[in-house]
This record gives C-alpha cells, structure tokens and sequence, in this order.
C-alpha cells in the first residue's frame, strides 16, 4: 500500500505548545486528506487536493487556537478496504482529528462510517452519492462541493429544457455511478422525458467501444455519462471517434469538471455542457483564488480542489469558533456557522450534513472563442442552492428535517 505523507515544514516548526492550546487534544490539529493519488480520479482531486488543503492551513495561519495544524495524506486507490484501514490507522494510531476529501462514493460511504463509530469529522469533498446526508448521514459528516442531485439537475436539466427528452445511460458500476444515473433518471422523468436503457463497465476501464455502440444504437436523443475523472475523458474520446455527435446525438457528462476539460483539450471537449460549483474566472474573488494556487501548482482549480480549501478552512473556523477541536463541539459550529471563503459563497450546512451553495452550468468553449490560458468555459446559468440540493426533509437522513 502507497502511503505518501505532506506535510509542511513551517506548519512543524513550533516546539513548544502554549498554554492557549491547552483545549487541543494532544497539543495539536492533525487533518488526513484521503484520496485517489494514482488512478482515475488523480487530476480529478489527488495531489492537487493536498495543495488546497495546506494553502487553506497556511492562510489561516500555520494555527489555531494556538496549536500548530498538521497536514497528512494517503492514497486509498479508489479501494474500501485500504481507505478503512489507513483511516482506522489515522484515528487510532496517528492522532488524526479529521478525514477530508474522499473521492469515490464507496469509499467516502465507508470512512464516513468509520468517523461516526470513532465520533470523528469527515468532510467529503470528492464523493457525489446523495446517500453521505441520507440514509448513511453521520452527525459528524458532511458533504461539500457537490451531489450527484446537483449534477442531475444542473447538466441533465439544462438538456431535457433543450429537448433532450429520450437518455441511454453509460454507467460506472459502483455506488457513485447508481446514484447519478438515478438521480438524473428522476429528474427526466419528472420533465415528461425516458430512459431507453443502460449498460454498466468496471471502474477504469480503457474500452468504452461496445458501451458506446449501444448508446449509439438505442436511438436516444442524449447519451448520459454516468461517469467522471479520466473514465469521463476517455469516454467522450471514443465516442468522438465514432461520431456520436456528428450522428446527432448529445453527450451528457455528468460529472466533468475543469481538470478533465484541460487533460481532453478543447478540440474534443468542446460543446460539452456541466455544472461546477467553483470556476476561477467566475468572479474577482474566484480569480484571486485560483491565481493563487495557480502561483503553486501551475494548473487552475477545479470545484474539488477549491472546495478543499474551503472545507479545511471552515473546520479551522469552527475549532477557533468551539475553543476546543472536541468532535460535537466542532460538529455543532460546523453546522451553524455560514461558509464564506476565497472559494464558496453563500453556503449553508443543513441539519443532514450538506453545505448548501449556489451551482453554477457552463458549456465548454471551443478553441476559437477561447483567449487566454484555462479560459475554458462559457456561462450559462446559476442554479441556486436550494434547487441544486436535496432540502433536509427529502434527504432522508433520520435526524434531519425532524
């Protein structure tokens, strides 16, 4: 197992404790960021999370309540199993006070299990599946970023409101995947439109030919990929190569965001429509921020990176906030207090554990309209909070909406 350790030299550099810190157990706050380092979610979060996160501990400080904030990371191969082990590893051995990011459902689904019998905070910012503030909503859990009810309306909204009323879904065969397709399913189907079918392939596969051939073959109008990170990229490469959309029909990426536009290129991503709740030239506040860690990473931010930040920065807010890093302490101040940072806006954390904020739906450029370096997308609508999220009573988590 790949275990890889970042951690900050100027954030260590303290020896001594204060008195101050006294209400931090052991002297200090220790954060995991857990997550695929390696594989088809590595550009979609990976390595460029753990940057987010230190950039969020440097601005706060380096400290908090007057202990020093340690960052570590792990890969967990987008596999339950090695994710459970390294984040029973964290609590129980190495202090960790905190597990952040989590791509991929299962995995997110399993650690945020694991926090709730160890009475620990996670923030998910990687995963998608709704059920992380439903059935299996954690009073120590939340969800920041996005949800795969966010993505159903926003991309798959926008395509049924422009006649895209018959799908075929090409589905990864996990958690994340069932849940996007179901939640789009929905939301077509609530707007007078049909699902022909579906057909379901293993994470990270390289072949999408025989999928995509079936897609092809149902006659639907739009063709939703149920899918993200390079498994995404790939896809709509080789259905570019088959002349989907030259043939007609649409794709629908429900989960692309600026990291696979820029690994794709413009030439074959262009047209593409997708709902991010982060992008660096949104605003002055976003481009600030995204210059930024541009500054340290060469490469813009995508809404999980940006979101990382954020989720580090609010939990360093409600320890100051609490004057403790106790776990229902922390929990009660990170439900109450609003988010506003250098990348969210507005944000709300519901009773259910999701922080609520405003999507937004962009559709990628083409080569010809765009200007400079990361100029990528073209907006096209705000979908506010309350309509790209799940409320606390149809969650259906057991303590929310009561």
């Amino acid at each position: 197992m790949k275990v890889s350790h970042f951690v900050s030299a100027a954030l260590l550099a303290a020896s001594a404790i204060p008195a101050s810190a006294a209400e931090i157990s052991d002297g200090k706050v220790k954060i995991g960021i857990l997550n695929d380092q390696s594989g088809v979610y590595a550009d979609f979060g990976g390595k460029w999370s753990v940057e987010a996160a230190k950039m969020a501990i440097e601005d706060f400080g380096g400290k908090v309540q007057g202990a020093p904030i340690e960052i570590i990371s792990a890969d967990h191969q987008n596999k339950p199993d090695i994710a459970s082990n390294i984040a029973r590893q964290w609590y129980d051995t190495e202090q960790v006070d905190a597990i952040m990011e989590l791509t991929t459902s299962s995995v997110a689904l399993a650690v945020q299990g694991i926090s709730k019998e160890k009475k620990k905070i996670d923030i998910v910012t990687g995963a998608a599946t709704t059920e992380l503030t439903g059935k299996q909503c954690s009073p120590y859990g939340f969800h920041w970023a996005y949800d795969t009810h966010s993505q159903a309306v926003g991309t798959g909204g926008s395509l049924v409101q422009q006649g895209g009323d018959s799908w075929f879904f090409v589905t990864v065969d996990y958690a994340f995947g069932y849940s996007l397709k179901d939640q789009t399913t929905k939301f077509v189907g609530s707007h007078g439109g049909k699902v022909l079918g579906e057909v379901r392939y293993p994470l990270g596969s390289t072949d999408y030919s025989s999928f995509l051939l079936q897609a092809q073959s149902s006659g639907a109008k739009v063709i939703g990929l149920a899918n993200a990170g390079l498994d995404t990229s790939n896809s709509i490469k080789q259905a570019a190569e088959f002349g989907i959309v030259q043939g007609g029909q649409r794709l629908a990426a429900l989960l692309f965001t600026l990291a696979e536009v820029h690994g794709l290129g413009l030439q074959a991503a262009q047209g593409v429509v997708l709902t991010e709740g982060y992008y660096w030239d949104r605003d002055d506040k976003s481009r600030e921020f995204g210059q930024r860690f541009f500054k340290r990473t060469n490469r813009m931010p995508n809404m999980i990176q940006a979101a990382t930040y954020s989720a580090v920065t609010q939990y360093l807010k409600a320890i100051d906030k609490a004057g403790t890093d106790e776990t229902e302490a922390v929990a009660k101040q990170l439900h109450s207090m609003p988010v506003d940072d250098a990348a969210i806006t507005n944000g709300k954390v519901q009773a259910d554990g999701n922080m609520v904020h405003d999507m937004y739906l962009y559709q990628v450029k083409s080569p010809a309209e765009s200007t400079k370096e990361w100029d990528y997308y073209k907006y096209l609508a705000t979908i506010p909070g309350n309509e790209a999220f799940l409320s606390e009573k149809e969650s259906g988590c057991p303590t929310a909406g009561q």
